[in-house]
């Protein structure tokens, strides 16, 4: 008998835990879960240490150490030319995946309505039956080179029972950054409807080809309605640290607040100087980073083409989006689910089906999702693998 209370029976165990245990059953190079294989800057590291061994391992405040909410405020305001207040503006979060669930815990009522865009990032969806909210959703389409969404169908997704809308750009899975024009057409809703925007920025530092990245509290009338979230995670390839932050004025920060304090009060207290150290002064390896990650999206894409895939490049986070359908015709195979479960075992190589990640499941179904965010070693593991069980 099923005892998980009825607003959590929908979400069976993630698709990454099934995948990565898969992964392990056969000794496959993962790319399905979203974790670099290689280490952040070493002066992050001894910094963390070095507060462990000066005794910092008490209780921090709720909202964060001073040191790190001050260097995220002038790492904001270099980004996105934003100024916020250390001690009003900013929280320090566990990870960006607890600041989505205490922003919507704080803010939204039962019965309100969340947009999402679809695909979306797991979490998302769970969040919002915490909070009791009813999700809609706008959905991300393919094009012949990328993914976008309509206005038309943005314009239907909001209600005058909708409260917020979450945003993540750059875009798990399909690698979309959002342009100034699409984050235009969400603010114009957002003011019409008196809407607020949770901005899920994690990938910000992460677009390719000299794609710009745009937060939408940079638009006219936004900054008072909008909280961005990120992390450490991703830009520093230290994501099992799950430090994170919200910024936000005052009012819709007090409301994440009220939530963040009772779900995990605090964010260990050497991490939080270790990513001080980081946001301070190591923003040349978030240079290097991004080079070596469109190296590696370049080559694992081109192989995935050569083996059959349809590839849209990615304009930004970690993930290939690979339409599947030729590979699975030949295999004789038809979703992605069945795919995935496939190439662990055949060719020791794991990836994410995205269908998962969809309200209307069938329109993810011709595709899966590889992370790019490995060494060049790992990655040519992965592709001679592939090769030998596709070509």
């Amino acid at each position: 008998m099923d005892q998980r209370a009825k607003r959590l029976q929908p979400f069976a165990t993630t698709i990454f835990s099934e995948m990565t245990a898969l992964a392990n059953h056969y000794e496959a190079v993962n790319l399905a879960q979203g974790f670099p294989d290689f280490d952040g800057p070493i002066q992050g590291k001894q910094a963390a240490i070095g507060a462990i061994q000066s005794n910092h391992n008490q209780y921090t405040p709720l909202h964060g150490l001073s040191d790190l909410r001050r260097a995220i405020a002038n790492w904001n305001t270099d980004l996105n030319n934003l100024t916020y207040d250390p001690d009003s503006e900013i929280t320090v979060t566990n990870g960006c995946t607890e600041a989505i669930t205490a922003a919507l815990l704080g803010l939204v009522n039962p019965e309100d309505e969340v947009i999402l865009f679809e695909p979306y990032y797991d979490s998302y969806r769970a969040a919002c039956a915490f909070a009791g909210a009813h999700t809609k959703f706008v959905t991300i389409d393919p094009t012949d080179d990328g993914f976008t969404f309509t206005k038309e169908a943005l314009e239907r997704a909001f209600t005058p029972r909708t409260r917020a809308i979450i945003i993540n750009t750059p875009h798990n899975p399909t690698g979309m950054v959002m342009t100034p024009e699409q984050l235009g057409w969400i603010a114009d809703q957002c003011v019409q409807h008196d809407v607020i925007a949770i901005a899920d920025e994690v990938y910000e530092q992460l677009t390719y080809d000299n794609t710009p990245h745009t937060s939408i509290a940079t638009l006219p009338h936004m900054r008072e309605r909008t909280l961005v979230l990120s992390s450490m995670g991703n830009t520093f390839s230290l994501t099992g640290w799950k430090v994170g932050w919200a910024l936000g004025p005052a009012p819709l920060t007090g409301a994440l607040r009220s939530a963040h304090q009772f779900i995990t009060f605090c964010v260990p207290g050497p991490l939080q100087l270790g990513c001080a150290t980081m946001l301070n002064d190591c923003r040349q390896d978030v240079e290097d980073l991004r080079t070596h990650l469109q190296s590696m999206r370049d080559k694992l894409g081109s192989a995935l083409t050569e083996l059959g895939f349809h590839i849209r490049a990615p304009k930004g986070s970690y993930f290939i989006m690979a339409d599947h359908t030729e590979v699975s015709k030949r295999l004789g195979l038809n979703t992605d689910i069945e795919l995935c479960r496939w190439l662990p075992e055949h060719a020791a190589v794991a990836a994410i089906p995205p269908s998962v990640f969809y309200n209307t499941p069938d329109l993810g179904h011709n595709f899966i999702r590889f992370s790019f965010a490995k060494t060049e070693p790992t990655i040519d593991r992965a592709i001679h693998r592939l090769r030998l069980a596709l070509s």
